[in-house]
């Protein structure tokens, strides 16, 4: 027998020990669980709050107060940074579980089993919290990113800059494919829907198909390799990036045309020049969301917060997954529980994700001591 054909493979180690390299990346992800908890308080108490981000929701002349459109603007920032970030943080870890000498197939298992367990919180857990009218399944960025671990399984066998590439050619072709889709009908357009196309497939509602989104997290792992290879050139290259996605959303929105999936400016406000699409994201949504998070980014890998904001951001960052799955459902208890959902303002929005905060920063760092003492448990998939 061949001393291969009996050799073990070394137990996959799911988290390394911190170090300082990974700080910014924690703090942008914190940032953006922070503002994600606003959006979520909003939708248990806010009575006044705009869901209108795509051309299904929206109908054009629908009001828009400066003050309910951008406590939910400010949360678009959300979804990409973090999907981006998923895909960037991957990388890393392949490349760590080689470096340990862990087989590719071991790595490909571990990394299909975590998205298919991603994906499915998303029906199986979340959806007991987000309950549209009509009972749908809403598909959300759960699915997203765990699909998006799927099909990253597989695609990460190409070289990781033709990925980043590939990654921007589908965010710039996913317009004209929801075009397409959009003229089909039966097995196609529900197929399309789930892949390209936001809104009803029944029994789901599609909110974050895969493709945009896969895209974004493509371009995260090749964002991964340009940081590799130039590791001091990385913060301006990253800045670079963000001024161009800046640009870019500028060109779109001015234009009014392609690359705003139908949602177009009707006026020249401000208000109605933020009023991208989301469902699903548009060239000029990438844009701007991606644009500033590769600048928010940049800032963090030259500059360190101040010490009450690392204690916040930290944690909610190196335990993104375990807060996601909590906070929400914590937010929808109290809103019952107080008798307010769906009947408050802007003040206990914004409380109540403080609070929410305040009582999950302390159960994150406890999880992630956990994680860490335990690398080989099912905490390695969350």
């Amino acid at each position: 027998m061949r001393a291969e054909s009996i050799a073990v493979a070394p137990p996959p180690v799911a988290v390394p020990a911190e170090t300082g390299r990974q700080l910014p990346f924690d703090w942008l992800r914190g940032l953006v669980m922070v503002l994600m908890t606003i959006d979520h308080a909003s939708g248990e108490f806010n009575a006044g709050r705009l869901f209108t981000d795509a051309t299904f929701l929206y109908r054009p002349g629908t009001p828009l107060p400066v003050d309910q459109f951008l406590t939910r603007w400010i949360t678009h920032l959300c979804a990409p940074t973090f999907v981006f970030l998923a895909g960037y943080v991957m990388q890393l870890s392949v490349r760590r579980r080689r470096e340990q000498g862990e087989s590719e197939g071991s790595i490909t298992r571990f990394i299909v089993t975590r998205g298919l367990i991603i994906a499915a919180l998303d029906p199986l857990w979340m959806r007991l919290v987000f309950r549209p009218p009509g009972g749908a399944i809403v598909l959300q960025v759960l699915y997203a990113i765990g699909m998006g671990f799927v099909a990253m399984a597989f695609l990460r066998r190409l070289d990781p800059l033709t990925i980043g590439v590939l990654g921007v050619v589908l965010a710039f072709v996913s317009e004209p494919l929801r075009a397409l889709v959009q003229q089909t009908s039966g097995v196609v357009h529900y197929v399309g829907t789930l892949l390209v196309a936001a809104g009803p497939a029944k029994p789901f509602l599609m909110g974050y198909p895969l493709i945009p989104w896969l895209a974004i997290m493509m371009m995260g792992w090749g964002a991964a390799e340009v940081a590799r290879s130039a590791p001091a050139r990385f913060p301006r290259r990253i800045a670079l990036a963000g001024v161009v996605g800046l640009v870019l959303f500028f060109v779109v929105r001015g234009l009014n045309g392609w690359g705003n999936m139908g949602l177009f400016r009707e006026d020249g406000s401000l208000v109605q020049w933020l009023h991208v699409s989301k469902y699903p994201p548009s060239v000029a949504y990438d844009g701007l969301e991606l644009g500033i998070g590769w600048l928010l980014l940049a800032l963090f890998l030259v500059w360190r917060p101040p010490a009450w904001a690392d204690a916040v951001l930290r944690p909610l960052g190196q335990s993104a997954f375990f807060f996601y799955l909590l906070h929400a459902h914590l937010l929808a208890v109290a809103s019952y529980a107080l008798g307010m959902h769906g009947k408050a303002g802007l003040g206990a929005t914004y409380a109540s994700a403080v609070v929410v905060i305040a009582v999950l920063v302390p159960a994150c760092t406890a999880y992630r001591r956990y994680k860490l003492a335990h690398p080989r448990s099912i905490a390695q998939y969350i």
